[in-house]
Order: structure tokens, then C-alpha cells, then sequence
């Protein structure tokens, strides 16, 4: 299906009033304008993600931070570690730029002509702005340091511009920062920092022969070998972390331990720390961004809401599956040596990201065009429809009452494998929430106050129960309408 094709189908099925009589109808996407396997893949993602997010809110992270096996490594460790690794870290967060790509055309829908409403774009500005004031509640108030509404928020105010492009084009810009990291920087993980790492590897090498040799070393080249030192000493469990290391897990632990006052503060200074001061926050964007672009051309191309055959979808999945999880499995490999030596998998880590989450694309898809595998996945879609709501719950239930002193104060209780089951276990609650939640409201509370906001007007949210006898498609699509966050 060709670009011009896949969106004029879009726009006359999912639009339903575009240019009538005294102008545009504006309103969130609602019932049969929605598109079934966006929202299930976005329900799948907002729970998925948890899985990434949950050691970072559940464990004393500087303790492992330089060496995994020091939170737990017993034999189901190894294989849980690894299976996330290598089949979903990251690619949650990759659906979800995907998705946010999507979501710009579909809420841009209505301005892809010469003549487009200007207010397209002022709904469009005031949409991302307030999701970027929720991601700074999410950060300084309820203290999720990993928060990703921000970044998005930030993201899409760029995109905007690019909503005309051609898929070409943006599938070059979605791989242009894939290629930046891969190529990378100085200190970087791309081919100039593992340069770096190995050369510095074998100037370690030579000063260890030189001074086996007896030959005296200047106080740089003493110093070079302390570090390295350090290093073998860090994979080394039966010694203790690095002092650097243990006050860094001392100052974690008291913030944890302590009250609500401490560990908002602690929250404030890492966030600041990784994306105040340092270049996080320009990267993540830069990140979100080009992952957008992909999303973009993905839909423009008819990909990710599911209008290619199902051999397409299977041969997309098994490609990518083949393709990126082997170049994780290789990375997992190279780490599972615990060495100093820098892993070369992390030279392609953003191709294998991005390669991995298309195969989730084409799985999904595929599993969407099947009987069973709709059945198996429609309980999703309630998780999509209310992904915004979930997102800020799941991080109050986790860092507020689940971990916290204050609540079970589980924190610091799990392995790797305790808190995938725990992952679960909160998942399942939200997934069961969703669905009860969509019997009885449009759409999630959040996903409603950040509608009512960017219209300027209270939106609809009680599902109203139908009349008696016939209904009019009007009142059918009214009373079925689920909540609507296109991205």
C-alpha cells in the first residue's frame, strides 16, 4: 500500500468530521476511529515496561550498578537476566516511541493538506506541553527519577514539522541516531569508546610487563593501574564494592529507608545529576525522537496498525528476531564473562533495540490476524486505552507503598527473578483494573483531565447506558467510545 493510500484510508474511516459546513470539528479519537492493535501494543508496552523500571525502583542500585551478579545470580537468576536482556529491555520503550510516532499523525490527521486549521497545531503544542508538566510532577512529586513523559512531551514538540515527510525520509532520520551510537564519541560505548577501552587495555598490559620488568613507573602510570585495579576488584564477589561504590549504596539505602522528605530529595539529586547536569536528557530526547520518525514511516507505510498480509507480519518478526536478538544474545554472552574488557555487542545496541521492537511490531500484528491469538490479546487494549493513567499509578503503588518504609517496605528484598514475579503480580492488578475500569468510564482518569485540558472544555466521561430500543450509529459509537491517547 503506498503512503498517499494508507492515509486518505486512515483519514476517511478514522475522521469523522474533517471539513463540514462553518469548519473542523476538533475531539479526541474515540470507538470505531481507534485502532485496535496500536491500542493493545501500547496496554502491552505500558505493563512491559515495568519489567525494566522495577529493579531501579525496588533495589539499592548502586550496588549492582557495576556488577549485576552483587543483587542475586543464582541459576534462575542467569536466565531471567538474560531472557529480558535480550527479548524486551528496551523495546517497551521502543513500542512506545513507535507508537508516539503514530499518535502524531493520527492526532495531526486533520492537517495533512496545504490548507490545514492552524488550530491543529495549537491543540498539538498545548497536548505535548501538558505532558511535559505531567512528566515533572511524575520526577519532583512522586519521585520516578526514570520518568518518560518528559522526554516524549519534549520529543514530540519537534515532530510536528515532520509530519509531511516522506516514510524514506523518516526512516533515515529514526537510523540516523542508531548510527551516531554506533560510531559514538570519546567515553562513549559506540567504536571510538570501545577504541579507547581496548587501547587502554593494552597500555595496562604493557605497564603491568614493565613493572614486572622492575622498571620504575611514574606516578600517572601507578595511578592507571590502581584504577584498573579497582576494576578487576569490582567483579571480584568476594570483596567488598569500591569505596566510591559502597558510600554511594550508603546514601541510597538511608534515603530509602528514611522518610518521604528524604527520598523525594534523593530522587531530586540523581535525576539532576543524570539529566540536569549531565547530557541525559539531550540524548533521551534525541532518542525518542528518531525512534518517533520510525513510528511515523511504520504508519505511513501501513506497518504498525496492522494493513499488510500475515506473511508479511511473520517473515518482519522472524527477521528482526533472528537479527536483533542475536546480536543481544552475543552482547549477553560477552558480559557474562565479568571482565573488565568492554563488550563489542554494545557497538550495535541501539540497532539491535530498535531491530528487536519491530519484531514485536510484526509478532503482534500477526497474533492479531489470528482467531485465538485476538482473543489472548484483546484484554490488552484496556491497558492501551488507559496506558497515561497506569503509567503515574504504577509508579505511586511502587515507589510509595510497595517499597516504601512506610508500606510493605519490600525494598531491597528481591533478586532478579523475586522482582519479575513481583513485576507480574502488579501488572496483572493493573491489567484487571483497566478492564473493570472501561465498564464503566470512556477512558482513564488521567487520559481524561489531559483531554479536558488540551480542548479547553470538560470532556465526556461516564459511559452512558444505551435507551431502550433501536440505536442510532451515533448513539452506538458514543456509548462505546473507550478512552483516547493516540500516542
Amino acid at each position: 500500500m503506498t503512503t498517499d493510500t494508507a492515509l486518505h484510508s486512515f483519514l476517511e474511516t478514522q475522521v469523522r468530521a474533517a471539513m463540514a459546513g462553518a469548519g473542523t470539528e476538533f475531539g479526541p479519537v474515540r470507538a470505531r476511529a481507534r485502532i485496535d492493535v496500536i491500542d493493545l501494543m501500547r496496554g502491552i508496552a505500558i505493563l512491559g515496561i515495568l519489567y525494566m523500571n522495577i529493579p531501579f525502583m525496588g533495589t539499592n542500585v548502586s550496588s549492582w550498578m557495576h556488577d549485576i551478579r552483587r543483587l542475586s545470580w543464582t541459576s534462575t537468576d542467569q536466565v531471567t537476566w538474560a531472557v529480558i536482556q535480550i527479548f524486551w529491555d528496551g523495546t517497551q520503550r521502543g513500542l512506545f516511541e513507535f507508537l508516539f510516532g503514530a499518535g502524531v499523525l493520527i492526532f495531526t490527521a486533520k492537517a495533512m493538506k496545504p490548507d490545514d486549521p492552524v488550530r491543529v497545531a495549537d491543540l498539538y503544542c498545548r497536548r505535548n506541553l501538558l505532558l511535559v508538566l505531567f512528566g515533572l510532577i511524575d520526577i519532583f512529586l512522586i519521585g520516578w527519577v526514570g520518568d518518560i513523559l518528559l522526554v516524549y512531551g519534549l520529543s514530540a514538540l519537534l515532530l510536528f514539522t515532520f509530519r509531511m515527510a516522506p516514510p524514506k525520509v523518516l526512516m533515515a532520520m529514526g537510523l540516523a541516531f542508531a548510527a551516531l551510537m554506533a560510531v559514538g564519541w570519546p567515553g562513549g560505548d559506540g567504536v571510538i569508546g570501545y577504541s579507547e577501552r581496548i587501547e587502554r587495555i593494552h597500555k595496562v598490559e604493557a605497564l603491568q610487563k614493565q613493572r614486572a620488568e622492575g622498571v620504575k613507573l611514574s606516578a600517572e602510570d601507578t595511578k592507571t593501574l590502581q584504577k584498573w585495579q579497582e576494576k578487576i576488584d569490582a567483579h571480584d564477589l568476594s570483596k567488598p564494592p569500591p569505596k566510591e561504590d559502597q558510600a554511594a549504596i550508603d546514601a541510597e539505602r538511608k534515603a530509602r529507608e528514611g522518610g518521604p522528605h528524604e527520598y523525594v530529595m534523593f530522587a531530586w539529586f540523581i535525576w539532576n545529576k543524570v539529566f540536569g547536569d549531565g547530557n541525559g536528557t539531550f540524548f533521551t530526547v534525541l532518542e525518542a525522537t528518531a525512534a518517533m520518525c520510525l513510528g511515523m514511516a511504520l504508519f505511513k507505510w501501513g506497518v504498525i496498525q496492522g494493513e499488510r498480509s500475515m506473511s508479511f507480519y511473520v517473515v518482519l518478526a522472524i527477521t528482526c528476531y533472528a537479527v536483533g536478538c542475536g546480536l543481544r544474545a552475543w552482547d549477553v554472552a560477552q558480559i557474562y564473562r565479568f571482565t573488565p574488557w568492554p563488550p563489542p555487542g554494545m557497538i550495535f545496541g541501539e540497532f539491535a533495540r530498535l531491530t528487536v521492537t519491530l519484531g514485536h511490531v510484526g509478532l503482534l500484528n500477526a497474533l492479531m490476524k489470528t482467531a485465538l491469538g485476538g482473543t489472548i490479546l484483546t484484554p490488552f487494549k484496556a491497558a492501551g486505552r488507559t496506558a497515561f493513567s497506569i503509567y503515574i499509578l504504577t509508579s505511586v503503588v511502587t515507589l510509595w507503598f510497595v517499597f516504601a518504609p512506610w508500606g510493605l517496605g519490600l525494598w531491597g528484598r528481591f533478586g532478579w527473578t523475586g522482582l519479575v514475579v513481583a513485576a507480574t503480580v502488579i501488572d496483572l492488578g493493573m491489567l484487571v483494573l483497566a478492564n473493570v475500569w472501561l465498564r464503566f468510564y470512556l477512558g482513564g482518569p488521567l487520559e481524561w483531565v489531559w483531554r479536558s485540558l488540551t480542548y479547553g472544555k470538560r470532556q465526556p466521561f461516564v459511559r452512558r447506558r444505551m435507551p431502550e430500543g433501536p440505536a442510532s450509529p451515533d448513539q452506538l459509537l458514543s456509548a462505546a467510545a473507550p478512552a483516547a491517547t493516540p500516542t
